[in-house]
Formats: structure tokens, C-alpha cells, sequence
């Protein structure tokens, strides 16, 4: 696995760089008795993680998700010899390559947009919000409602708890990398007004979204020159990082003025138009791959957009919009190719 990952890695043009402080992607071969975990030293960093195993447990995700978590890793690869390779991703993701001609191209194939990716994943926090936002608005409310009611359809899970599951250093890594406390999916966003959008934050129950500057945020801008999202938070308040889709909405809300909310959930619904590529959550690629297909939809302000092995981003001109169009509609598990 490892001579022929290499190989095929260096023909896709990667180069090996043992000494580099921050690669653009390590492979971390680790053990079902002990697998370590890979420290980044910088977010832009992917770990690919790979074990080995005589045969996949009938329980799949349940089963090898918390070996994707212990190795702080972005993507799972575990390895069945002489069969086949199962990939797992942080979004529940889960597909399988079969052993045969051209084995490790296609390995190399599903790793490439997750490694080769931007994230936008910093925030820029600036205490300038309008003292009479501090405690939110109509908007921010319907909001909180919108996620209650995608809370009750059971299509955003609350928090993963990864402080149950990570040993307390590697809890504190990736508190001090990414600024999370827990892995939650699916996320909503309202607009503000021509600039700006409410949008709900990262590793937080969206069914109880309440505070503003720490469950609902205020994205005021993207930045180039940082590559991150700029936030107007009240000035008493600890802020949570937003959602790390914040650059998606800000492409979609920025080209199309009409819109007027955005849902993202893991669900699916037939024949909607779709990524082709897997690229991770935050990415500014997948940002991109959403808005032109956002841009191609015959109504942008309703469009409903695939996000492949991932799910669903929704325009709207409301939340309410939304909620009426895709009731009874989704499909809760999202097809894996």
C-alpha cells in the first residue's frame, strides 16, 4: 500500500517532502491497537490516515469513524488485502475502491480534491456589531426557528462530542487549530442586508441557536489577502468560529442578490444537478463547484444543489421559502459513488 500510494501520488505530481513543516498532505499509517494521532502544524495541512484489516465490520461508519477522529485525520483509508479499500470522511462519508487494474490511480483519484484544496476556514472576528443586534433581530429568530424545525426532521445532528472520544492533548490540538469543540453537519444562513448574512456556527446544536456572536454570527466579508471570513461580533462575547461554509454563502449571496437564505443538510433529493468532485467542507473549490452550478440553475434564487457523497445546499428567498420546498422531499441518506 505504501510503495504503490507513493508511486501513484508522484505520477498524479506530488512530491515527497519529509522535511517540510507543512506538507499539503501526510500519510499516516497507523494501527487498530494503537492509532496515533498526526499533530498539524498548520490548517492547510490534510492527513490521509490508513489502516489495515482482515474484513469490514457490518457496521461500517460506527465502526471505523472513531479511528478517523483518534488520528485527527481528514479522510480514513482502511485497507482489506486483496479486496478492496473503503474511504471514510468527517462528514460520514463512506465509499469503496475494488482491488484490480489501475488500484492505486484510483486511490490517488479520491484523495486529490481533499488534499490539493484551499480551506477558508479562519475567522476574522471584529467587535463592531450594531449594539442593537447584540441580542439578534427578526431574522436571527427565524433563524433559531428554521433549526428547530431541521432538528426535528432529525437532518442536523447536534454535536459530535470529540472531547469523549479524543485523549485530552489531542482535544487541545484541535481546539488550538480549528477552534471547535465538537463535528456537527448541515448549517442556515439568512441575509442581513446587501453585504451581510447571519449564518449559524461551527460544532454547535442548530436545533438551540440562541446567542449571537457564539451560536449565530453576523459574515460581513471574505478576505482575499487572509483567506478568511470577516464576522461583526458583539464585543462581551467569546466568539465560535462560523460555519466553516460561510465562503459558499458569501460566493451565492454576493452574485445573486435575490436570494435570501441558504440551507445546507445531509439529505438528498433525485435528480438534482451535482459536484463531481468530493472536495472537503470550507474548500474554496467547493465553494466555487456549488455557485456555478448555483449560476446554471434556471431560477438561482430556488436552486437545490448535490454536493457529491455529501448532500444538499438550497437557495431561498426566505427560510420559510425553503422549509415549504423541500418538506417530505429529502432523501436522508445521501448516495456514496
Amino acid at each position: 500500500m505504501a510503495q504503490g500510494l507513493a508511486r501513484a501520488l508522484e505520477e498524479r505530481g506530488y512530491r515527497y517532502a519529509p522535511e517540510d513543516p507543512a506538507p499539503r498532505l501526510v500519510l499516516n499509517f497507523v494501527s487498530p491497537q494503537n492509532p496515533k494521532a498526526y499533530r498539524r502544524r498548520a490548517q492547510a495541512t490534510f492527513v490521509l490516515s490508513i489502516l489495515e484489516a482482515q474484513e469490514m465490520p457490518p457496521e461500517p461508519v460506527q465502526a471505523m469513524y472513531p479511528y478517523l477522529v483518534r488520528t485527527l485525520a481528514n479522510m480514513l483509508l482502511v485497507y482489506i488485502p486483496g479486496k478492496e479499500a473503503h474511504f471514510f470522511t468527517l462528514d460520514l462519508g463512506h465509499y469503496s475502491e475494488p482491488e484490480g487494474e489501475g488500484f492505486f490511480a484510483r486511490l490517488v483519484e479520491r484523495i486529490h480534491p481533499m488534499a490539493s484544496a484551499t480551506l477558508v476556514i479562519k475567522n476574522r472576528f471584529e467587535p463592531d456589531l450594531e449594539p442593537e443586534l447584540w441580542e439578534g433581530d427578526e431574522l436571527t429568530r427565524q433563524l433559531a426557528e428554521a433549526g428547530k424545525v431541521l432538528d426535528s426532521w432529525h437532518l442536523l445532528p447536534a454535536p459530535f462530542p470529540i472531547d469523549k472520544i479524543l485523549p485530552p492533548e489531542d482535544y487541545r490540538h484541535v481546539q488550538r487549530l480549528y477552534g471547535i469543540g465538537g463535528l456537527s453537519y448541515g448549517n442556515l444562513s439568512v441575509r442581513k442586508d446587501e453585504k451581510r448574512f447571519w449564518m449559524s456556527a461551527s460544532g454547535v446544536d442548530k436545533g438551540n441557536l440562541r446567542v449571537i456572536g457564539r451560536d449565530i454570527l453576523l459574515v460581513k466579508d471574505y478576505d482575499p489577502e487572509e483567506n478568511c471570513m470577516v464576522l461583526s461580533v458583539p464585543p462581551h462575547i467569546e466568539p465560535r468560529r462560523v460555519s466553516v461554509d460561510a465562503i459558499e454563502h458569501w460566493m451565492i449571496y454576493r452574485e445573486h442578490p435575490e436570494v435570501g437564505a441558504i440551507i445546507h443538510v445531509h439529505a438528498w433529493m433525485e435528480g438534482v444537478p451535482a459536484t463531481q468532485a468530493h472536495y472537503p467542507c470550507g474548500s474554496y473549490e467547493l465553494a466555487r463547484s456549488v455557485a456555478e452550478l448555483v449560476r446554471q440553475s434556471p431560477d438561482p434564487t430556488r436552486a437545490v444543489i448535490g454536493l457529491k457523497n455529501h448532500g444538499l445546499t438550497i437557495t431561498g428567498r426566505s427560510l420559510r421559502d425553503i422549509l415549504e420546498r423541500i418538506e417530505g422531499k429529502l432523501i436522508r441518506q445521501v448516495p456514496m459513488t
